[in-house]
């Protein structure tokens, strides 16, 4: 009798465990298309922030090699402006405190970084997270954050926190982190656009 219980429970158990498994089977399948078109709209809304003159931009993921093991690149655009190419968007993903951090990293045809966004991360709240924050300044009187720090830098400085790149309170390892991530999409993208012949 107690045998029979416990193969009673077991079997019970089962049955629910299937339903969970089909039950979310069927929302995934219902939501993905959404999720997927939601994802692109954020993508694009992103890579306009990075280049707003651009009037479109050109899948080229697969084309620019990282110049640096640690950091590797997702995705990667070619922004367009009429019929020339004015910039690369490199989608670069590095090691940080709290594990990988994605970073949208824009490139102009001169060699100088156009914008930073960073995607996702999982940081250290009220430390490292502060790098994608809108309101941690690290000039409070120019209202710079973190990201906006590297804008307008070119790809030839040294990205090194501490001596041109303005270090988070406590947070020294998200600071490299993001700093090597830019550094590396930077190097990459602006050799890229070079050999394509950009427009500066």
């Amino acid at each position: 009798m107690k045998l029979w219980s416990i193969v009673k429970l077991g079997l019970v158990l089962m049955v629910y465990a299937v339903a969970a498994c089909v039950g979310l089977a069927f929302v995934y399948a219902g939501t993905e298309e959404t999720i997927q078109e939601r994802n692109r709209l954020d993508q694009e809304t992103a890579l306009k922030e990075l280049f707003p003159g651009a009037e479109h931009f050109k899948d080229i993921t697969g084309t620019i090699p990282s110049p640096d093991k640690a950091v590797g690149f997702e995705n990667q655009w070619a922004a367009i402006q009429g019929d020339r190419i004015t910039g690369a968007a490199l989608q670069a993903v590095g090691g940080s405190y709290g594990g990988p951090i994605k970073i949208l990293v824009g490139i102009n045809a001169d060699g100088t970084i156009s914008r930073v966004k960073i995607m996702e991360h999982a940081d250290t709240p009220g430390l490292g997270a502060n790098a994608a924050k809108k309101s941690y300044f690290v000039d409070k009187k120019n209202k710079i954050t973190f990201y906006d720090q590297f804008a307008g830098k070119s790809v030839e400085d040294p990205f090194e926190p501490k001596n041109d790149v303005v270090s988070i309170t406590a947070a020294t390892i998200t600071s490299r982190a993001v700093a090597a991530s830019v550094k590396a999409a930077g190097t990459a993208a602006e050799r890229w656009l070079r050999e394509q012949g950009a427009e500066k």
